[in-house]
């Protein structure tokens, strides 16, 4: 396990030939993570719209013209009656998003009850709720909050041209916030939203080199939503889609720097192929999330994902991940 990848080391890899970095990918990967073996997770809106961040990519901010309408908080029965349905599906992570900037203290006993019911339904659990204070996180891991999610998004260097209502900065105090707590972390980003190679190897870097890897690292590939600033800026260019081999290399190289952490294939899988997604388990993936929709965005859904797993040979993890066992 490396703490101290330099940008140029990360570099040295997305520049290999392809098929020496999926060998090399896919050597860690057995190393540390059963070949076979997918994670499947859940990912559930339970507030959505209305959100205060400027976030160049998602249709939830309030400046947006995505034509989404802000709701309030999901009452906890109709959480409780979505994590059920995902358990009875295979899920193992059960995730709730919530579109805040942060959340407020009002809404904590609500937030508290729904990480309780769900780990009493014998899933794991998952928030995202956009930045934190200290006694907010030490309030979910009380709970018993297993990961809290807060994505970097991309590089230090790309991330004010997506983002200005917070800092890269803001970003890493949060999971700094969720580290002191004892909560796991499940921390990625975002490519194909404009960004270079050079930001790519940045984005990397900034994971692979934080105190303690993520446990969970989601790599997204953007959906273009009309309505957004790069949706609107990307559409119908080049740019709209990364690359198939570039999203390989990435998730790749994420395994390498990152051995033990959970790699996971998240937005845009709807739209990738099954030789694409073939090449990210060989790579090194081993996490989706399942069902017909992420937060607001399409997901491949549960019958397409069981016909690819049959076709690869794949089949549901149930057993803990690597970084948390090695924790215990």
């Amino acid at each position: 396990m490396r703490f101290d990848w330099s940008r140029e080391e990360i570099a040295a890899l997305f520049d290999l030939p392809f098929p020496e970095l999926l060998f090399r990918a896919a050597e860690v990967h057995r190393r540390h993570h059963a070949p076979d073996q997918v994670q499947l997770c859940t990912l559930l809106s339970i507030k959505t719209g209305g959100c205060p961040e400027d976030c160049g990519y998602c249709s939830q901010s309030a400046s947006a013209d995505s034509g989404l309408k802000a709701e309030k908080l999901m009452d906890v029965d109709a959480v409780l009656a979505s994590a059920a349905e995902a358990k009875a599906a295979g899920s193992q992570r059960f995730c709730m998003g919530a579109a805040w900037r942060n959340p407020k203290d009002r809404d904590m006993d609500a937030v508290v009850a729904m990480v309780e019911g769900v780990r009493a339904l014998g899933l794991e659990t998952c928030m995202t709720l956009g930045m934190l204070e200290p006694h907010q996180a030490a309030r979910l891991k009380d709970a018993g909050l297993d990961y809290y999610n807060h994505n970097i998004d991309t590089s230090p260097e790309h991330y004010g041209d997506v983002i200005t209502t917070r800092t890269f900065q803001d970003r890493l105090d949060t999971l700094a916030n969720v580290r002191d707590a004892g909560i796991a972390v499940c921390c990625g980003g975002i490519v194909g939203m404009g960004e270079t190679r050079a930001d790519r190897v940045g984005f990397v870097h900034a994971l692979a080199t934080l105190p303690r890897h993520p446990e969970s690292v989601p790599v997204n590939a953007l959906v273009p939503v009309p309505g957004t600033p790069l949706g609107d800026m990307l559409a119908d260019t080049p740019l709209a889609k990364i690359d198939d081999i570039e999203f390989v290399r990435t998730v790749a190289v994420a395994r390498i720097a990152m051995p033990r952490s959970m790699v996971r294939l998240s937005a845009g899988r709807e739209s990738m192929s099954e030789a694409t997604q073939g090449l990210c388990f060989l790579a090194g993936a081993n996490s989706i999330f399942t069902g017909d929709k992420l937060l607001t965005t399409g997901n491949a859904g549960d019958s397409a994902d069981a016909a690819l797993f049959a076709k690869l040979g794949v089949r549901p993890m149930t057993a803990d991940e690597p970084m948390r066992m090695a924790a215990e």
